[in-house]
């Protein structure tokens, strides 16, 4: 196993990746915490093995880049033949996954319209997005303005029949 030295400390699964796994695979099972930082660093050593294996391998058949094969033939070689399978089925979905995103992220490149552009355009709808604001703005200001002269009209109107009221009833109590 590795030494626990400072470098090496720097060079481990996060803890909380390991937890959320555990919690996945056994949901109903405590585990106690040294025996998740057992499996911490079981599995930070199984993949320092493979990857070593892997390593020569690659430059075995003097290749600069370790490929999936090399890992699937360290496998292999270190025992481990029964996971190829699932190695292989987990590569597969990597495979679809990372076409996936290359699709997605080509869309905008797909489209043929170059980046300055589709920049111009969303100027345009930015800048008729805030004509319109200001439009409804403008309308909204102006009913407020009418209703607030309709309510004036109505209150001198009101005053005025008030006054006119009031001034009849001062009429008549003059005629008596």
């Amino acid at each position: 196993m590795a030494s626990s030295s400072g470098n090496d400390d720097d060079l481990t699964i996060p803890r909380a990746a390991i937890n959320k796994m555990i919690k996945e695979t056994l949901p109903n099972v405590r585990v106690a915490n040294d025996a998740r930082e057992l499996v911490v660093n079981c599995c930070t050593e199984f993949i320092h093995l493979i990857s070593s294996e892997a390593n020569e391998i690659c430059n075995k058949s003097e290749k600069k880049t370790i490929s999936p094969e090399h890992v699937i033939n360290a496998l292999e070689s270190l025992g481990f033949g029964s996971y190829i399978a699932e190695v292989k089925d987990v590569l597969q979905e990597c495979k679809t996954v990372a076409l996936k995103r290359r699709k997605a992220s080509s869309r905008l490149e797909n489209l043929g319209i170059p980046e300055e552009e589709l920049l111009r355009q969303q100027q345009e709808l930015f800048a008729k997005a805030r004509q319109q604001q200001a439009e409804l703005a403008q309308q909204e200001w102006l009913q407020m303005q009418q209703a607030a002269q309709q309510a004036q009209l109505e209150a001198a109107s009101a005053s005025a029949a008030q006054q006119a009221s009031s001034s009849q009833d001062e009429d008549e109590e003059d005629d008596m």
